[in-house]
């Protein structure tokens, strides 16, 4: 099969504790076991990105320029674990919550699935042999809507009532891999 195998990362709950709308790296805690999984997908030749709807930008809580700092903070942490991000997709729009500019429909906002369709473009991705991990219903509906081919939801605590059925529900971040080997071509 053409194109290289991405792992797809929702940043708030998969990558760091969701504490809402976080914009500085004194906000941030590391949920336990993403560096190892980072770096287990780096061994297989994935590619990693972070998809991530960031409407905290739209309500005007943080700025862009915010969020790149933060950003680039994380990916130089990532780095650091050699496991490096390849991109950071975002989201700042809302369609009813934004301010200004901000307030309008965005096919990049998940569930639809906009920044895993401009990843695919951008670095000719093969979307049926890559993993998605979210903790949201909208992420496996992204994941879906692109043809992600293995949409993993992410429950740290309890399932929620999900609309959509994920390939599979992983508990921790190490179940993940399995996942990754499986997929992997």
């Amino acid at each position: 099969m053409e194109g290289k195998q991405a792992l797809f990362l929702d940043r708030d709950g998969v990558i760091n504790v969701d504490y809402d709308y976080v914009s500085c790296p004194e906000q941030i805690e590391f949920v336990d076991g993403i560096f190892d999984l980072c770096r287990h997908a780096r061994s297989l030749d994935y590619l990693i990105f972070v998809v991530t709807n960031q409407s905290g930008i739209g309500r005007g809580y943080y700025t862009e320029d915010d969020f790149e700092r933060l950003m680039n903070w994380m990916k130089k942490i990532f780095q650091d674990q050699d496991c490096p991000i390849a991109q950071v997709y975002f989201c700042p729009y809302h369609p009813t919550k934004g301010m200004g500019q901000y307030q309008r429909e965005s096919n990049w906002r998940k569930p639809k699935p906009g920044m895993i369709l401009a990843a695919a473009e951008d670095f000719k991705l093969n979307l049926k042999t890559s993993v998605l991990v979210g903790d949201r219903s909208r992420d496996i509906e992204a994941g879906q809507a692109a043809g992600v081919g293995c949409n993993l939801f992410y429950a740290q605590k309890t399932l929620p009532n999900l609309s959509v059925v994920p390939t599979a529900v992983v508990t921790n971040l190490s179940q993940v891999q399995i996942y990754l080997n499986l997929c992997y071509t």
